[in-house]
This record gives C-alpha cells, structure tokens and sequence, in this order.
C-alpha cells in the first residue's frame, strides 16, 4: 500500500490566530481541502487574493475515490500548475467499449476530433490529484504569502452575518474565533457547514448500490472504458472497468438494493465477486473497497450571503459520467474571478448571483444526464428493462440505436446559455463558440489556444483589427491576435469562424465565450464588459 495515504502534508501548527485577543479577519476563507477547495484557493491566490484554507485531516484521501478527470477540468488544472503533471502521471483514454452479456455491443471515441492539447479522459487516482494541490497550494504559500493551509483545524461553528461570517475552530490544543468576508464551503457531500446552517439538499436516492474495488493486477485489458449490462460474472446487474496508473484497476459492480452493506464489504465476498469477474489465474491484490448509493441531488442554492458552496457540498450525481469532481472544478473556475472582482471591487456583489444562476443550470444538466443514465443502467420495471435490452440488441448491428445506449453520459463542460453575463452573438459563426461555450481549443502559431487563454478578460481576434490592450471602466483586457492562416489544419477557422470571415471574441476569465462579433467596435466591446461584470447596460464603473 502506498504511504501517500499516511503521510501528514499539512500537519497541524499553531497559528498566531489563536494567540489573539480578539478573532482574526480574513478575506476568504475555504473549508475543505479536497480537490474543489484547493482548487478555489489556488486560483484566488494567483490572482492575488490571500486565502485560508482549514480542514480537520493533514492527508490525502484514503482509496482511489474519483479517477476519471476530463478535458475540460484538465484545461482548468494546467491554468493552476497541476495539469501536466496529471497527465504525465495519469492513463489517457478516448475509447469505451459496451458488452451486452458477453458480446461487445459497440465501441465509442470521445474525442474523435483532432486538434486539442489535452484528451478527452485521463485516469489517475484522487490521492495523486490532491498531493499534487497540495503541493502547488504550499508552493503558493511558501513564494506569495497569499495561501495559508491549516490541517487538524475542525470548523464546529458557522455564523453567517450581513459583512461576513463568524467561525469557531477546533484544534488539537484549544478552539479558537476567527472572522470571515467570505466563506466557501466546500466540505464535501455531507457538509457540516450545510448542516450547520440549517440547509439540505433536494432530489433523488436511487435504489440500488454498487460495489467500488480497487484491484492491484497485471493484466491485459487494453486502455479504455469497458461497461457490462447483464454481464455472465454479475447476472442481472452492471459492471464498469477501468484502468488507473500503478496497475490499479478500478472495478465497479452492481449489487442491488436490497443487501447488507457490511457483508458485501467483506474482503472474502469481494474476492469471489472479482474471481467470478478474472478467473482463477490472475494474481492481484485489493487496495480499496467502497459501497456507494446513487444520489441525485443539490442544495436550491449554492450562495447564501457571504457563504458559497461548492463541489460535492452543493450538488451530488452518481458517479457513471465523472461528474463529481469535474463538475467542482468548473464550479470553483466560475467563482474565482467573479469574486476576485468584487473584492477589488470592480464588480458589484450581485455578480456572485451568477456563479448561483450558471453553476445551478450546470447542476440541473449533470442530475438530468447522471439521473437518465442511472434509470438506464438500473430499470426498475420489467418493461424499462425490456426496452433497454431491446436496445442493446440493436446497438449491436443498427447505429441509430447506439445513441440510446446510456451507460454513464461522460462528463462535459456546460454551456451557459441565457445567462445575464451573455453579450452579443454572430449567426455566422459556429454554434460551439457562442457566448456561454466554453473556449474550444485549437491548435495555433506556437502552441494551442488554451494556452494563450488566462485568468483575465482578453480579446481574441482571428483576422480582425483591434487595440492589444483595452482597459474599461478598471479592468484591463488583452489581445490574442491570430490568423486562420496560422492552423493548416483548419481547426481553428472550423471552430471560430466558421462562415464570418473574421471575428472578435470577448472571452471571461473562466475562459467562458462573453460575445463575439465580426470585427471590432470599441463601445459594443465596452457593453459586453459591463454585461459579463453583472452591471446594466449603460452602467460604468465610478
């Protein structure tokens, strides 16, 4: 067993805060350090506000947990310095495979399209991910001064005021006060910090569980996700697999409703489960084992005054799709420069409603795919069955089934349309581009689009004129000057220009699409600022 589970990075040690006379303010505080809070904490740190981070462990997580990590949170995590280092680290995979008994129904490629500087999946393990953070978190600290992360640091107290939020903290030594401007919670699935507060979450708890083993075995199985219905190993159920780095396989089997959990947990009934899956021959060894429940489900809102949840804290799904942590990335990706704003107070507080509006709209389209995929995968009617199988069957030799096909929707960004921060559109244009999309990545002279894309407002401009840097009403705007000449493969004309024969895009620092237009115009430029900032039109900055 690797001793990352066991190693303290961030141990307790008392800090002048609890020497004080009178509790601390801080500017933001984040509680939880799993993979969404020291993801918030690392990006406000870059843009230079300071940050505490508190949570009642000094480790990573124990067991595997969440391992698929798709391209868009990987874009996110090369912006906070971890994204190469997952993917040197991690598997890549494009491909799956579905079986229907034992008969491989059909196979699928995510990102058949060239053209992108990351892939379409990595595997990697979650404790591999959260020393990486960790990492990168102390490093900030260490250089800037502007990232603190406190370990066996247990927040028992949450008192949300107009200006703030008061905290009682709990330590090896003594509890001790701290203040607040602004708290985000992102302490997991059961949040005490919900709890605390006296808020819940609403939607669905499927009835069925599965059976999560990690398994240490050299085996032959290619690079790629292979889902079972009605496998002969697991009659009547589903199975998963998936390949992780250090010859961990992670093995999803699906147990039914109606069990005793402790029993199903046993070592001696999960080896006959996996010799039933393996056969005899293969020499492995179980890392972790975990049983889990299909939960769809999110709290109304994820900002409650100057508390905003995040991560598992504000929403759930099951996990067939890798929506859970990849869905947390994006959501501390929207806040971070929302709130950067209002802090230095170039935005007004009700920007943060927006983090609430397009985060909630990407929640509701995750339910609604994990919920879809989970009625699939788990019918609970002799007639839901016989119309999956129906499909199955035809998947096999008809395409036109295979869209039926759900097995787990995998995870992608969501597109924010009808948000108040849209500004204009271009008809001309490609629909994947359109205000609200997230950038699409192409290729570019020297390097790749996401790359050339920060955590700031930029103009890109693709055979258009405009100034190379703009500052409207506090904020400054660069420029990204390309030429569709620039990509021989075309990618980049296919997934911009697309009929215009130039544009502009205004791009937010979420590296979201604000508006785009066919050249530039240096007051239609100004509105759409002011719009993707959260102020009415017409309204600057004083």
């Amino acid at each position: 067993m690797t001793k990352i589970f066991e190693t303290p990075l961030y141990p307790y040690a008392r800090s002048a805060d609890q020497n004080a006379e009178r509790p601390v303010r801080h500017g933001v505080v984040v509680l939880g350090a799993g993979p969404v809070g020291l993801a918030a904490a690392i990006d406000l740190a870059q843009q230079g506000i300071a940050v505490l981070v508190l949570d009642e462990n000094d480790k990573v997580s124990w067991g595997s947990r969440a391992i698929c990590f798709a391209k868009r949170p990987l874009e996110i995590l090369d912006r906070l310095g971890c994204g190469q280092k997952m993917v040197d680290k991690g598997v890549v995979w494009n491909l799956g495979k579905v079986f229907f008994d034992e008969r491989k129904v059909y196979d699928f490629n995510l990102l058949p399209e060239g053209g992108h500087k990351r892939p379409a999946f990595i595997n990697l393990q979650q404790y591999y991910l959260e020393q990486y953070l960790v990492e990168r978190a102390l490093e900030i600290g260490r250089d800037t001064g502007l990232l603190e992360l406190r370990g066996g640091n247990r927040v028992s107290a949450v008192g949300p005021r107009g200006d703030g939020v008061e905290l009682t903290v709990e330590t090896p030594d003594d509890p001790y006060r701290i203040e607040a401007d602004w708290l985000i919670a992102c302490d997991g699935a059961g949040s005490p910090t919900r709890s605390m507060m006296g808020l819940d979450f609403r939607g669905r708890v499927f009835e069925d569980n599965f059976l999560i083993a990690d398994v240490v075995m050299k085996a032959n199985f290619p690079t790629e996700r292979w889902f079972w219905f009605d496998p002969p190993f697991n009659k009547g159920q589903s199975a998963l697999l998936h390949r992780q780095p250090d010859d961990v396989w992670r093995i999803d089997l699906q147990l039914g409703w109606d069990i005793d959990r402790e029993a199903e947990k046993d070592p001696a009934r999960v080896r006959e489960k996996l010799r039933a899956m393996l056969g005899d021959d293969v020499d492995y060894t179980l890392e972790w084992v975990s049983i889990y429940t299909f939960q769809c489900r999110r709290m109304e809102k994820f900002r409650h005054g100057r508390v905003i949840f995040a991560g598992d804290a504000a929403h759930q799904v099951s996990p067939f799709g890798a929506r859970g942590a990849n869905s947390g990335f994006q959501d501390t990706d929207n806040l971070a420069w929302k709130l950067k704003l209002v802090i230095d107070g170039k935005a007004p507080e009700s920007l943060l409603d927006s983090y609430d509006g397009e985060r909630v709209h990407a929640a509701d389209e995750n339910i609604l795919n994990s919920s879809r995929s989970t009625d699939f995968i788990t019918p609970k009617s002799h007639a839901s069955r016989v119309f999956r199988d129906a499909v199955l069957e035809l998947a096999e030799h008809h395409a036109f089934a295979r869209p039926l096909v759900n097995s787990g929707r995998l995870s992608l960004p969501a597109i924010y349309d009808g948000s108040p921060l849209n500004g204009p559109d271009c008809a001309a244009m490609p629909a994947r581009t359109r205000p609200g999309a997230p950038a699409s990545d192409a290729p570019v002279s020297g390097g790749w689009l996401i790359d050339r894309l920060g955590n700031r407002f930029q103009l890109v401009t693709i055979d258009a004129q405009a100034p190379d840097r703009l500052e409207i009403d506090g904020i400054e705007i660069g420029r990204v000057a390309l030429s569709a000449a620039d990509d021989p493969s075309g990618a980049l004309r296919d997934r911009y220009l697309g009929a215009a024969r130039s544009a502009v895009y205004l791009m937010r620092p979420d590296q979201h699409v604000a508006a785009r237009w066919p050249v530039y115009d240096a007051g239609a430029v100004a509105q759409a600022l002011r719009l993707a900032t959260g102020r009415p039109r017409g309204e600057a900055q004083g």
